[in-house]
């Protein structure tokens, strides 16, 4: 189990690190989700360090083959969603929530400013591939800032300087600015880091409207959504979906509250909502 505490304890950092980045998102006091004095964020950048001397695009390619067979289990969205229980960080500091709970309030954020249910349901889920932890990956290849691989790294991607220590850094098939893609290729044939937003993605790709497998696959891609880094990869058509990620974008930093959600009042209301978009069971 400690394992499991220190490996969250770095994704915690990792949320905390994004909201010092981006202080404009969400209107609550620091002081109301973790002390950011804390001297964690060496964890973080220790995190990144390790993501991205590792994330190759080979290694990323090999990922993709490896579970993208989707070989691993199979359970309908809310075994998936207890399943994930089991990463409850207990060591949290400030608050005491499992991850039902955690997704339950992003959904439920969502519903109460009057969105489809398709985008209700895609808050209640687009963590859900951080199952990858339970099927033995490690967190810098779940969680963190996603960005495309076999092209140049951008420097407006969090701590690019221990880019350096990625073997693609100094391969000429890989460190110009289009690498192994053309002008405005489309994101659809990009290949981005590997983590839970890919993984999930491939998952829900023939279940849920276009804008939700925007968001899932993107929502972690802030070097494009908040940064704009790499336009010159995208077309028209992904301009227009990334209107969704970034509408996203707020609720997808909306952390823990201490009011802990109603989870058996609300439990139906979100299986009628898989129900309606998802099979009976999914994939992992």
């Amino acid at each position: 189990m400690e394992a499991k505490k220190n490996n969250l304890e770095i994704e915690d950092f990792w949320e905390a690190d994004l909201r010092a980045r981006y202080p404009e998102i969400g209107e609550k006091e620091k002081e109301a989700f973790r002390d950011y004095d804390n001297p964690g964020r060496d964890t973080v950048e220790a995190f990144y360090k390790e993501n991205h001397k590792k994330q190759t695009y080979e290694f990323v390619l090999s990922k993709e083959k490896e579970f993208l067979t989707f070989d691993k289990r199979e359970m309908t969205l809310w075994e998936a969603v207890e399943y994930l229980n089991t990463l409850v960080d207990d060591s949290d500091p400030d608050i005491d929530l499992d991850q039902t709970q955690h997704l339950l309030q992003t959904g439920e954020a969502i519903r109460a400013d009057g969105h489809p249910d398709w985008m209700v349901l895609t808050g209640f889920l687009h963590d859900l591939g951080k199952v990858l932890c339970l099927f033995g990956e490690e967190q810098w290849a779940v969680v963190g800032d996603t960005y495309p691989v076999g092209c140049a790294f951008s420097d407006k991607i969090v701590y690019p300087q221990y880019f350096k220590n990625n073997p693609d850094y100094d391969n000429p098939k890989y460190n110009t600015k289009y690498g192994v893609y053309e002008p405005n290729c489309g994101l659809r044939n990009v290949h981005m880091s590997w983590g839970h937003d890919e993984y999930l993605y491939h998952i829900m790709k023939d279940y849920l409207p276009e804008p939700a497998l925007y968001i899932i696959r993107y929502h972690s891609f802030y070097a494009q959504h908040r940064e704009e880094a790499y336009a010159h990869l995208m077309d028209e058509h992904d301009h227009e979906m990334f209107k969704w990620v970034k509408l996203f974008n707020p609720y997808d930093l909306y952390t823990k509250s201490p009011v802990k959600p109603d989870v058996d009042a609300l439990k139906p209301l979100y299986e009628a909502m898989a129900a309606k978009y998802l099979p009976e069971k999914l994939r992992f």
